[in-house]
């Protein structure tokens, strides 16, 4: 027997509890987060702060190797963050938690996600998109790792040591610093499913290949522009965030070529009536 055809009520309840499940799957990560905040905070979230950090070590050693004057070998920060009010340590870290149970409950949540819409496929296209889940998710933690071990050093050691004047202070404020770190992290993150999206986008006929070529100059001064915000200002360090960046772009537009290519090739396979 076929199976019943669901309802548009229907539909929204099912889409309703896998909600549910994934947000269940954040907190239930957020809340061991949070029960080990100590230790997520000085070792994960402000390891950045302190001169010894993997990168800083890297690039201090790279740099001095090939006869560069590198200022990560003679990293201080003097500053401490500071909480404004008394409940500001508290917020911070269920805020933290919650950003951070998203962030290892991805492959989860993309797989809810998975299991509402795979029901409307046909076989062909269920077995073409097998390696959504994966795909999605390992772009989505290399960009975590990217953001992570590359982007966030050079942009905290950027924004602490850069001033206008001797008479002005840095003291930046526990949120505002956590803030810059979530936000990064899933900016990055996010970005780094561009192949993914542009995977879409081409199926349904929006983007093309000639589309993300014509835009690729204009793609490289915006990348260009940001890693020399993000970054300190030597030509190395922006090259080591905007390469890495660009590349991303160049795979979406063969990811975009291969899928005009399989659509033609079904269009000419398909039989004439």
């Amino acid at each position: 027997m076929a199976e019943k055809e669901m309802s548009f009520l229907d539909h929204l309840e099912e889409l309703r509890w896998h909600l549910v499940r994934s947000f269940v799957a954040i907190f239930v990560v957020a809340i061991v987060i949070f029960a080990n905040i100590n230790f997520v905070f000085n070792e994960i979230l402000l390891a950045h702060l302190k001169p010894d950090f993997a990168t800083y070590q890297f690039f201090c050693k790279v740099f001095s190797s090939i006869g560069i004057d590198s200022s990560f070998c003679t990293i201080k920060f003097k500053q401490t963050l500071q909480a404004l009010n008394p409940t500001q340590q508290l917020m911070t870290g269920i805020w933290s938690s919650l950003i951070l149970g998203f962030v290892v409950a991805f492959p989860y949540i993309l797989w809810e996600f998975w299991r509402f819409i795979a029901p409307g496929l046909h076989e062909n296209e269920k077995k073409k998109s097998k390696g959504f889940i994966f795909t999605s998710s390992f772009l989505f933690f290399l960009g975590i790792l990217f953001s992570y071990y590359v982007i966030l050093p050079m942009s905290v050691y950027f924004f602490y040591n850069f001033e206008i004047s001797d008479a002005i202070q840095n003291n930046f404020k526990l949120e505002a610093y956590i803030s810059l770190i979530t936000n990064t992290l899933l900016g990055v993150a996010i970005f780094f499913e561009l192949p993914v999206v542009i995977f879409f986008l081409t199926k349904i006929g929006l983007i093309t290949p000639e589309f993300l070529r014509k835009y690729r100059k204009h793609a490289l001064v915006v990348v260009l522009v940001l890693s020399a915000i993000i970054t300190p200002p030597d030509v190395a360090s922006q090259v080591i965030v905007s390469v890495p960046i660009m590349i991303l772009y160049e795979m979406s537009i063969y990811v975009s070529k291969f899928v005009l290519k399989q659509q033609q090739k079904n269009v000419t396979k398909s039989p004439r009536v």
